[in-house]
């Protein structure tokens, strides 16, 4: 006899799925370290800050026993929600499940390279055209070639940045200046990270989690859906952050 199933009366269902994640690697075990750097981060792009959740990755540390309940909660402080914890020894997993945190074993894949690690290219000569950007941007910029993958952060400290490629969901690019994605923006842009009022963002399609102009941000819920896939240039109006077809 098979029992049937009424889903009208079902409270949920189960789906597989991959949603963006930051991933916070850490390169020390002290609070307190990780309280000054973090103040600098959120001195700089704000708008990241706002109840973001991450992933605590602990591969990097050979330590036995974390602090990771002060961990978490000098991340909180920072508006950051930690939701998981990634590698450690068994003690680091069972204060992740003490602490209501989910644990994730240890990358083996090759991991997302880091800031330092991303190299700086100059355009060939037959791609200077299609790369030129508007009037007015800021000098001393940087040219990244390639997908920022999810994990990775791109950032451009004294000018603009120009991406030959997609930025997914989960990758986070930052400038000065302006930004300028040459493909799919499914990530976060943060753009004028230290103030600049004239600075924006471009990109060929739009899909972005996270926009934001020296602090003025939007998130993808507020950005009108009939934008979403199309050419778009970000800009700031009236310390409004406008977001309008890219001519």
């Amino acid at each position: 006899m098979s029992l049937k199933v009424d889903r009208d009366s079902m409270a949920f269902t189960f789906k597989g799925g991959m949603l963006p994640m930051t991933v916070m690697e850490l390169a020390s075990a002290d609070p307190e370290r990780i309280r000054e750097q973090l103040a600098g981060k959120l001195s700089q792009s704000p708008a990241f800050f706002q109840h973001t959740p991450v992933v605590l990755s602990v591969e990097k540390l050979d330590e036995p026993h974390l602090a990771l309940e002060r961990i978490c909660a000098v991340c909180r402080a920072h508006k950051l929600l930690p939701v998981a914890v990634r590698g450690g020894t068994d003690p680091v997993k069972q204060s992740a499940w003490a602490l209501g945190l989910g644990w994730f074993p240890p990358q083996e894949a090759t991991r997302p390279r880091t800031l330092e690690s991303v190299a700086t290219a100059e355009p060939e000569a037959s791609e200077t055209a299609e790369l030129e950007a508007p009037p007015g941007v800021a000098s001393g910029g940087r040219i990244y070639r390639g997908t920022v993958r999810s994990g990775q952060q791109v950032t451009s400290p004294e000018g603009d940045l120009v991406v030959i490629g997609a930025v997914n969901a989960g990758a986070e690019v930052l400038a000065a200046g302006s930004v300028h994605v040459y493909g799919a923006l499914r990530g976060r842009a943060l753009a004028g990270i230290h103030g600049d009022l004239q600075a924006g963002i471009f990109c060929r399609e739009l899909r972005a989690e996270l926009l934001s102009v020296a602090g003025n941000y939007k998130r993808l819920e507020d950005i009108d859906p009939c934008l979403l896939g199309t050419s778009v240039q970000v800009r700031l109006d009236d310390n409004q952050l406008g977001i309008s077809p890219l001519a």
